[in-house]
C-alpha cells in the first residue's frame, strides 16, 4: 500500500480526536475493573486471586498478543481493525453480561471479558497508534500523547460511571450500558480514513502469489494442445482418408507423429516451469526460515547488552506489583473497614487521572536535555515500591487518596518507556526491543493482580501482598540502575565487548 506524505494536521486530528475516543470507550471498563472485580467477588464467592484472573487478563493479553495484533493491522488496515474490535469488546462485556447471569462460575468470565474484551483492546490500541503515526511526522510525539490519555481518562470516568450504574440498574445492566456504550468504537473507527494515493496503481503481485496463475496458463495451454491434435486427426481423417488408401494411412500416421512431438515438447516445457516454481518455493522457505533464524539471533544480541537485560527484568517486576493497586484499591479500602460515606470520589478515578497528568509530566520532563531519562524512569520504580510499601500503613479513606494519587502518577512513566528502550538499543532495534519488552509488560500485567490476591486468601490481608509488590518494584528499580551507573561499565573487562550492533546506554549524556 502506498501512502502520501505525513500531513502533520488536516484530517490527522480527527484521527487523533477518534483515537482518543476509542481508547476511552475500549480502555475505559478494562482499567476500571476494580469495581466489578467486587461485585464478582460477592456474585461467585470464589478467592481474590482467582476472581482477579479477570481483569488481569482483560489488561494484559493484548500486550501478550501484540505480535498478532500488529500483524492483523498491517494486513487488513487501522480502519477494518477497529470496527471488528469495536464488535469484540462490546460482545464480550454483553457476553460478561449472560455469564455473570447464568453461569455456575467465574471460569466463563475468563473468555468472555478477559481474552474477548482484552485481545479487542489490544488491537484497538495497535490501529490507533498505528494510524496516528502514518498521519503525523513532525507532530507525532504531541498527537501520541494525546491519544494515551484517552485511556486515562477513561478510568477516571468509569470507575465513577460503573459503581453509579451498579447502585442503579445492578451488575447484569452496568455490564449492559457500558457495552452499548462501546459500540460507538464503531462510529470511531468508520472515520479512520486510510492515508493513501487514490490513483496509484495496484503493487505487483510478488512471485511466489503467481505461481497457482502460471500453473492455470500451462494447464489451459496443455489442453489447448490435446483439443487442436483431435481436431487435426478428426481433419486429416475426413478430408484425405475418406476412401482409406494405403497412401493415406501412412500420412496419417506420420501427422500423429508429428503432432505428438508437438505435445511432448508443450508437456516437457510445462514440466521444466512446474519444476522452476517448485525451486522458487524452496528457495523463499528456506530465506524465511533465515529470517526466522536471524531474528532469535538479534534477540540474544539484545539481551547481551547490560542495560537491556536490566529493563527486561524491571518492566516485568514493575507489572507485577505496580499493576494491583489499580484492580485492587477499592477492595483494599473495604478491607481496612473505610466507611463509604467518606468517598468523595472512586480511588480507581484518582489513579486514573493522575496517570494522565504523570504522562503529560513525566513526557515533558523528558524533552529537557539535562534530564535522562533512564535515571528519571528509574527514580519513578523506586518511589513507586516505597508507595507500595506505604499502602499497609494507610488505615482511612485520606491517606489511601494519597497513595493512589501518588501511584497513578508514578504510573504515567510509561510516557517515557520508549524513550527509554530507544536510548538503550538505538532506534534501529525500537521495534524489536520494545515488542519483547511489551510482551514481558503483558505477562506482569496478568500474574499481578492473582498473585497479590493469592497473598491474601493465604494470609487474610494485603500486608505481605503489597510488602510483595513493593520489593518486586524496587528490585527492579536497584537492578535497572546498577547496570546503568558508571562504574558497572569502568568494572567490567575491556575484553568484553558489546557485540556488534548492539548499544550500551551511556548515562554521562543526556536523553
Amino acid at each position: 500500500m502506498v501512502f502520501r506524505k505525513p500531513p502533520d494536521g488536516g484530517w490527522g486530528w480527527v484521527i487523533v480526536v477518534v483515537s482518543f475516543f476509542t481508547q476511552f470507550l475500549c480502555y475505559g471498563s478494562p482499567l476500571a475493573v476494580g469495581v466489578l472485580y467486587l461485585e464478582w467477588l460477592d456474585a461467585f464467592g470464589e478467592g481474590k486471586g482467582k476472581t482477579a484472573w479477570v481483569g488481569s487478563l482483560a489488561n494484559g493479553i493484548g500486550l501478550l498478543a501484540s505480535p498478532v495484533c500488529s500483524i492483523c493491522v498491517s494486513s487488513f488496515g487501522a480502519r477494518p481493525v477497529a470496527i471488528f474490535s469495536g464488535f469484540m469488546v462490546a460482545g464480550g462485556l454483553m457476553m460478561s453480561l449472560m455469564m455473570s447471569s447464568f453461569a455456575p462460575n467465574i471460569y466463563f468470565l475468563y473468555i468472555s471479558y478477559g481474552i474477548v474484551v482484552g485481545l479487542g483492546c489490544g488491537l484497538l490500541y495497535t490501529a490507533t497508534v498505528t494510524i496516528t503515526c502514518q498521519y503525523f511526522d513532525k507532530r507525532r510525539g504531541l498527537a501520541l500523547g494525546l491519544i494515551s490519555t484517552g485511556s486515562s481518562v477513561g478510568l477516571f470516568i468509569y470507575a465513577a460511571l460503573q459503581r453509579e450504574l451498579i447502585d442503579l440498574y445492578g451488575l447484569d445492566g452496568c455490564l449492559l450500558i457500558v457495552g452499548a456504550l462501546s459500540l460507538n468504537i464503531l462510529a470511531c473507527g468508520s472515520l479512520m480514513r486510510p492515508l493513501e494515493i487514490p490513483d496509484s496503481p495496484p503493487p505487483e503481485k510478488p512471485s511466489v502469489d503467481k505461481v497457482p496463475d502460471q500453473y492455470f496458463v500451462y494447464r489451459e495451454k496443455e489442453k489447448t494442445v490435446e483439443e487442436n491434435i483431435s481436431i487435426l486427426e478428426k481433419g486429416y481423417a475426413d478430408d484425405k482418408c475418406v476412401n482409406s488408401t494405403p497412401d493415406c494411412k501412412q500420412e496419417s500416421v506420420l501427422s500423429k507423429n508429428v503432432l505428438n512431438s508437438i505435445n511432448i515438447h508443450e508437456k516437457d516445457t510445462y514440466r521444466k516451469k512446474v519444476v522452476e516454481q517448485t525451486n522458487f518455493c524452496k528457495q523463499l522457505a528456506k530465506r524465511k526460515w533465515q529470517l526466522y533464524v536471524n531474528y532469535w539471533e538479534e534477540t540474544l544480541v539484545l539481551f547481551k547488552n547490560k542495560v537491556f537485560s536490566a529493563l527486561f527484568v524491571a518492566i516485568l517486576l514493575f507489572d507485577i506489583g505496580g499493576f494491583p493497586p489499580s484492580l485492587l484499591m477499592e477492595d483494599v479500602a473495604r478491607s481496612a473497614n473505610v466507611n463509604e460515606d467518606d468517598y468523595r470520589m472512586p480511588l480507581i478515578s484518582i489513579i486514573g487521572i493522575m496517570t494522565a497528568v504523570g504522562k503529560l509530566t513525566l513526557g515533558i520532563l523528558a524533552d529537557f536535555k539535562w534530564v535522562n531519562t533512564l535515571y528519571l524512569y528509574v527514580t519513578t520504580l523506586l518511589m513507586t515500591g516505597v508507595a507500595l510499601f506505604a499502602i499497609p500503613f494507610a488505615k482511612s479513606y485520606l491517606t489511601l487518596a494519597m497513595l493512589s494519587g501518588i501511584l497513578g502518577f508514578l504510573t504515567g512513566n510509561w510516557s517515557i518507556f520508549p524513550y527509554v528502550t530507544t536510548k538503550t538499543v538505538g532506534i534501529e532495534k525500537l521495534t524489536h526491543a520494545y515488542g519483547i519488552l511489551m510482551f514481558f509488560a503483558g505477562l506482569g500485567n496478568s500474574l499481578g493482580p492473582p498473585i497479590v490476591g493469592w497473598f491474601y486468601d493465604w494470609t487474610q490481608e494485603y500486608n505481605t501482598a503489597f510488602y510483595f509488590s513493593g520489593f518486586c518494584v524496587l528490585l527492579g528499580g536497584f537492578l535497572l540502575l546498577l547496570a546503568a551507573l558508571p562504574c558497572w561499565n569502568a568494572c567490567t573487562s575491556p575484553s568484553s565487548k558489546l557485540p556488534p550492533n548492539t548499544y550500551s546506554y551511556k548515562v554521562a549524556s543526556s536523553a
